[in-house]
């Protein structure tokens, strides 16, 4: 490992996968830059100049996403906490299909590596239009069993991360842009085990609402998304397939989401169009609320 004023690259014009990779020992963010592995039948999607930062985007909700923005034009910075095989795979096949993108590892719930991982998509793309805080962690159990530990920390990812990100997001982006968190139809639903859980994500609607007044006059669009019962680890692990169905079951359209559903409704809303939606909370749970 270097030291924080040392700097690694691996040369883009080199065989195979081509990157840039920074390590900084005082900081916990590495950067990596993946780009195609050849040729690819893909047509690659026209730019548009602008760029997003997505947290939690290495699986998911948050990888759907970042490879949903990237077919949009926009150059992605996909972030992970740990999971850093994922994030440089989300990268390479956004750029394998024409694509821009780097991966950046930081936790969110630090603000100083939430601020290198704005300062990263600054100094690759030119500047951040939309930021998305999508990273979150879930811990169920009745409010008699639910540890300190799993407590504070799911505070420190889904509500401190997010505000970490909004803030930066609130300094940083560049005016026209959009910002986005993830809320959860959880919040409607009252159900037992939830609570600490939901409370987290009840934090998002509050933010938007605040956030989006605090901007005006620049044309900055500030907006939760609620999804539902979504087909993603933080929902399945731990459930049975039986559990898993039940959830199904309850929604109209008698099926999970998948992450491409939100993935949509979040491309919808940094588009053009979704500049008028401001200070909402947008709930995408196929009709389960």
């Amino acid at each position: 490992m270097k030291t924080p004023s040392d700097e690694t690259t691996l040369s883009r014009k080199g065989q195979g996968r081509r990157g840039l990779v920074t390590a900084m020992a005082a900081a916990p963010l590495m950067l990596g830059v993946a780009s195609s592995f050849g040729a690819t039948s893909a047509t690659p999607p026209a730019g548009n100049g602008k760029a997003a930062i997505v947290t939690g985007s290495s699986r998911g909700i948050g990888a759907a996403t970042a490879r949903r923005l990237a077919r949009e034009g926009y150059a992605v910075t996909v972030n992970c906490e740990k999971n850093r095989e994922l994030a440089a795979a989300v990268v390479a096949e956004i750029e394998a299909a024409g694509g821009k993108a780097i991966w950046v590892q930081a936790d969110v719930s630090d603000p100083k590596a939430v601020s290198r991982l704005f300062d990263a998509c600054e100094k690759e793309f030119g500047g951040v239009d939309v930021a998305v805080a999508n990273a979150g962690i879930m811990h169920l159990g009745a409010f008699s069993e639910l540890s300190d530990q799993a407590f504070d920390r799911m505070w420190a990812v889904n509500a401190k991360g997010s505000f970490n990100t909004l803030r930066e997001a609130a300094r940083r982006i560049r005016d026209g842009g959009r910002i986005i968190c993830l809320s959860s139809s959880i919040t409607q639903l009252r159900t037992a085990t939830y609570g600490p859980y939901a409370a987290t994500k009840m934090a998002q609607d509050m933010f938007v609402g605040s956030l989006a007044k605090e901007l005006e006059g620049r044309g900055i669009s500030v907006n939760a998304i609620a999804p539902g019962v979504v087909n993603t680890p933080l929902f399945t692990d731990g459930k049975t397939p039986q559990q898993i169905a039940a959830f199904a079951q309850r929604t109209p359209h008698k099926r999970l989401g998948e992450p491409a559903d939100i993935a949509d409704v979040i491309a919808a809303l940094c588009s053009d169009k979704g500049a008028w939606v401001n200070g909402q909370t947008i709930f995408a749970n196929g009709g389960l609320v």
